[in-house]
């Protein structure tokens, strides 16, 4: 599937945020909240550092967006991550009224657009939003398999 210069580039911060968790030793995962071409939020995973269940790449970026447009509605914003959205990023991409979802890597684990179960064609809720996936997809995946295998490695070092 080919992507637009526009989709290749947001995604492209997405995984630089990625990257810089894989830093911090964090799962991988970055996220950016674009308003009429501009970035007005980004996000990444902040899980294990700030020992909080709900700090997700989008959660995150999703909350700066918000404070930048001081508005909890995100009306016309685009959102980019890495990873397929979990079911609890997937709703409060409805409740902030993302526009369009894009994201990298697929989630056959917890993927609430397709990956595992699919929130975005459940169209008995109250918001939908389009969602596009597998974008820069090879790239957002190899990230997290070298994090996750690096992982196992060191634990069965111990």
């Amino acid at each position: 599937m080919t992507h637009n210069k526009i989709n290749l580039e947001f995604m492209g911060h997405a995984l630089e945020q990625a990257r810089l968790s894989y830093s911090e030793d964090e799962v991988p995962v970055g996220a950016v909240v674009v308003y009429q071409d501009k970035i007005i939020g980004v996000g990444r995973n902040k899980l294990i550092s700030q020992n909080n269940p709900i700090a997700h790449a989008e959660m995150i970026a999703i909350q700066h967006a918000a404070d930048y447009l001081k508005n909890y509605r995100l009306i016309n914003c685009d959102l980019y991550v890495t990873l397929e959205p979990c079911i609890m990023c997937m709703g409060a991409i409805f409740h902030a009224r993302i526009n369009r979802l894009f994201f990298g890597a697929w989630d056959n684990k917890t993927g609430a657009c397709g990956g595992k179960i699919n929130l975005v064609q459940d169209k008995t809720l109250n918001h939908h939003c389009s969602s596009t996936g597998g974008i820069l997809e090879e790239q957002s995946a190899q990230l997290l398999q070298k994090f996750f295998k690096e992982k196992r490695t060191k634990k069965n070092r111990e």
